[in-house]
């Protein structure tokens, strides 16, 4: 069967899926007369959104709503219609979904199920000239993320969804436990890391809500947690030996040196986990790196070894770290010995 053959009403029933956009039936022959007589009160067909059409009389599925949502923010200009002919594919151009309803596609189990009456949000391109309507509530991007794909929808980063779906919980006192939930199950559940769930909603200026402040918090901690977790996990695992966990460092003085989360004083190494992610949003992630280097400089000069190990790389390459630590520890016998530093619980 060509593109271009026409197909009855029956023979589209059974082509899934049953969601068609007007540009979709066109390609198949079907006009826009017998599409509008379908859609008549007791007909076969009905309009799902505007230039979207669910092949049945009855309500759509979950599955075809988000089909439908991204057909419609998908479809192309006008412009582009009358210039270009339709192309191949799914019709969803560069809109993905986003918010709650990205994150129920996820998986995340603090997120309500795509079904009626809840809306889906979709991202699309700032210069789009789309509204919002009926379930389908459109959010504009100047630069659109690279999507994630889950059964062949495109989605939203998890981190850029939780962004849309906090920016769409706007009843503090009746939606702060769900953005806390979601919040720390995007981390507990390894979808993300807090600091690049921090900066999104920093550049959403959602930072200056209480109850999201609230929620980062708990977020940080969980974040905290877990990231302490894999470190055990990965010295416990690859047969490192136990170190000093969470210490002070200081001269015999008392001046401070710097907070590590792991110190071997017989060979003078530490480690740092990146996990100090700010909530204000003028504190860059670059500041947090030159805060690291003066520190880590710091400490080398007197002969301490820093190495940083940050949560993503410890959940992705934790034999990879592990092999990074266990070669600074060996490399200590070829250095001068350290200058002796007070080691302080935190």
């Amino acid at each position: 069967m060509t593109q271009n053959t026409p197909l009855s009403p029956r023979t589209l029933h059974e082509v899934r899926p049953r969601v068609w956009s007007t540009a979709q039936l066109r390609a198949r022959g079907v006009t826009a007369a017998h599409t509008a007589a379908q859609c008549l009160p007791g007909g076969p067909w009905q309009q799902l959104l505007p230039g979207v059409y669910l092949l049945d009389p009855g309500p759509p599925t979950g599955q075809e709503r988000v089909h439908g949502a991204l057909l419609y923010a998908g479809r192309p200009p006008a412009s582009a219609r009358r210039t270009g002919p339709v192309r191949s594919g799914p019709g969803y151009g560069e809109a993905m979904v986003t918010g709650l309803a990205a994150l129920a596609l996820y998986g995340f189990e603090a997120a309500p199920p795509v079904i009626a009456p809840h809306r889906i949000d979709v991202l699309v391109p700032r210069t789009r000239r789309l509204r919002s309507t009926r379930f389908v509530q459109v959010t504009r991007a100047a630069t659109l993320p690279r999507p994630e794909r889950r059964l062949g929808v495109p989605l939203a980063p998890v981190e850029r969804a939780l962004a849309d779906a906090v920016s769409a919980l706007t009843d503090a006192l009746r939606d702060a436990p769900t953005v806390r939930r979601i919040l720390t199950e995007a981390v507990r559940g390894g979808h993300c890391e807090p600091g690049a769930v921090v900066r999104e909603l920093g550049a959403a200026k959602l930072l200056g809500r209480a109850h999201v402040v609230d929620a980062v918090d708990a977020l940080l901690v969980e974040g905290r947690a877990v990231a302490e977790g894999r470190l055990y996990a990965m010295v416990r695992g690859h047969g490192l030996p136990e170190p000093l966990w969470n210490v002070d460092l200081c001269l015999p003085g008392g001046a401070f040196l710097g907070t590590v989360d792991a110190y071997w004083p017989e060979q003078a190494v530490a480690l740092e986990l990146g996990t100090r992610a700010p909530r204000e949003e003028h504190v860059t992630h670059t500041s947090q790196d030159v805060a690291f280097t003066a520190e880590r400089e710091h400490l080398e000069r007197l002969g301490v070894t820093v190495v940083r190990v940050t949560p993503r790389k410890l959940r992705e390459t934790m034999a990879q770290q592990a092999v990074v630590v266990r070669t600074a520890m060996m490399a200590a016998e070829d250095r001068e010995p350290a200058a002796y530093v007070v080691v302080l619980p935190r």
